[in-house]
């Protein structure tokens, strides 16, 4: 009886836009044949040993993201201790004909994809689940919880154990689950693929309220269908990454490139050739002085500068560099390092004078947006809406894309970073549930809009309309390209998103979350669909 009275006060409280209601208004609702009532009083038996949140703060928490676009608020947010909890969450909505449950990891969702609008979002940031850490050195793997953030991941390998998980995001502020429901990428993915190639097994609830262990030999195909599955078949509760020995530091480099031709021949070269960096990663930036996008972006420390005196005539709008990182040990004799530096850079064709290079600890490097953070924060537009887009993009169209794109319509930048690097499709396991563009290698392009303090509605819709106009123009020109992080309104484009893969991914929706209670969201599903 406590947590029906509990949820419809919640509801009442959505309803009526008000944190306070009388006790007149509580008793007088909960004895109304209203809709809410019929969908809480499924939950007067509800145990669990987590919390359950409906306060001012929760509610916000579960109706907003990082991209700060969408704003759908929850009935409730569910603290979970662990698994269990979160179990008992999705049997009870079972129960319910409209109720949905979706996972949050640390909100950095930019279209809405971690909501659900009345209904329960599970905060799994907080279950405290999260703080087994459990390294297997002999093994080579860690135990994780679904919700621990990878930046947590890497400090406690690291330090206490030498070791590091192979692939990375570029920021580790992100959870576990989170980013293996979407695929994890960095500058790595060439060579040990995506975070999902680099996990072996994992503990999920699915639609059904059940707690399975699955991996490659034991429950396969929900364990494929969960890596890159977008939250659709169930909820990561722990995850087994593998490890291997970390170096203490990186050699860091960036190389300028004014032809887009080079530098994808380049970048191209290095993820492919046998002997080459341990990171590999590209970005596009603006041929002018603007600090954010421009020139000031390129060097890695404050003794370094870019002279654009210096660059060829022919330079156009926009200009590229590789970022690369070799890993090298304290016990490593510089003038080898240097050597190997050198030769590995030998047979690039990057612009002469425009070569910058650092070293820093392995570990610093991999927070380095930590301070990107801690400046955004600082300057107020951390906290401001986001309109990110993230696509794959096959080599066959990466040229006429840079063209027609990066050179014409992102020719003044996107106030922020914008990235494209190539990727090898043969690293990632096509069991997943994730889906690429066709052919060995393909692109991955980001667009990291951030906007100003105190934005305008006009400028954040203007963001919005240039990243429609991106996608609309690949559409056009017959881009075989796939949304990455996508997000779409209708049941059509996300057929078209899959493509051939469409008819699995709602077999195994139909296996693993019959009545679509999870991750209402992403809007592929609606929760009386029926399956």
């Amino acid at each position: 009886m406590v947590h029906e009275i509990f949820l419809l006060v919640c509801t009442i409280a959505l309803l009526a836009s008000s944190s306070l209601v009388s006790a007149e208004v509580l008793k007088h609702s909960f004895h109304s044949p209203n809709p809410a009532r019929k969908i809480l009083v499924h939950f007067k038996d509800l145990d669990i040993k987590g919390s359950i949140d409906y306060g001012v703060t929760a509610i916000s928490l579960g109706s907003t993201d990082f991209g700060g676009l969408y704003s759908e608020k929850p009935l409730a947010v569910i603290t979970p201790a662990g698994a269990d909890d979160i179990g008992q969450v999705i049997k009870h909505a079972l129960h319910s004909p409209t109720l949905t449950v979706a996972a949050r990891g640390n909100g950095h969702s930019v279209n809405g994809q971690a909501m659900a609008r009345l209904g329960l979002v599970i905060n799994m940031k907080s279950m405290a689940d999260n703080k087994k850490i459990d390294v297997n050195g002999n093994y080579m793997y860690v135990d994780v919880g679904g919700g621990a953030l990878w930046g947590d991941v890497l400090k406690h390998c690291v330090l206490n154990y030498g070791l590091a998980p192979k692939s990375w995001t570029d920021y580790l502020d992100l959870t576990v689950g989170g980013t293996l429901s979407n695929a994890g990428v960095s500058g790595q993915a060439f060579r040990f693929g995506p975070q999902t190639s680099s996990v072996t097994e994992l503990e999920v609830v699915t639609g059904n309220g059940e707690k399975m262990v699955c991996s490659n030999s034991q429950n396969s195909e929900l364990f494929f269908s969960v890596l890159g599955g977008l939250g659709q078949f169930g909820i990561i509760t722990r995850a087994r990454v593998l490890l291997q020995p970390a170096p203490d530091m990186v050699r860091w480099i960036r190389v300028v490139y004014s032809e887009f031709n080079d530098f994808t021949r380049d970048a191209e070269l290095l993820i492919t050739r046998e002997e080459t960096f341990n990171y590999v990663e590209g970005f596009v930036f603006v041929n002018s002085n603007d600090s954010v996008t421009g020139w000031p972006s390129v060097p890695l420390n404050s003794n370094q500068s870019f002279d654009p005196t210096l660059l060829p005539k022919t330079a156009g709008p926009v200009l590229y560099y590789l970022e690369l990182t070799l890993h090298y040990n304290n016990h490593d004799d510089p003038s080898t390092v240097n050597m190997m530096v050198e030769k590995l850079l030998g047979k690039l064709k990057y612009l002469e004078h425009f070569k910058f290079e650092t070293n820093s600890t392995y570990m610093d490097f991999l927070l380095r947006v930590d301070n990107v953070e801690e400046a955004a924060r600082g300057s107020g537009i951390w906290a401001t809406p986001h309109p990110w887009l993230n696509m794959f993009i096959s080599k066959k169209d990466i040229d006429a894309f840079n063209r027609i794109v990066l050179e014409n319509i992102l020719k003044n930048g996107v106030n922020g970073p914008i990235l494209t690097y190539p990727l090898l499709s043969s690293k990632w396991d096509n069991r997943s549930s994730v889906v690429l563009p066709q052919g060995e290698i393909f692109y991955l392009v980001a667009l990291l809009r951030f906007t100003h303090e105190n934005p305008k509605e006009s400028e954040i819709k203007q963001m919005v309309a240039q990243n429609q106009e991106v996608v609309q123009t690949c559409i056009k020109n017959g881009f075989d390209f796939k949304l990455y992080f996508p997000h779409y309104e209708s049941t059509v484009e996300w057929k078209s998103h899959f493509g051939d893969q469409w008819e699995r991914f709602v077999d195994r929706k139909r296996q693993f979350d019959p009545k679509a209670i999870l991750a209402p969201g992403q809007k592929i599903f609606t929760r009386n669909h029926i399956l």
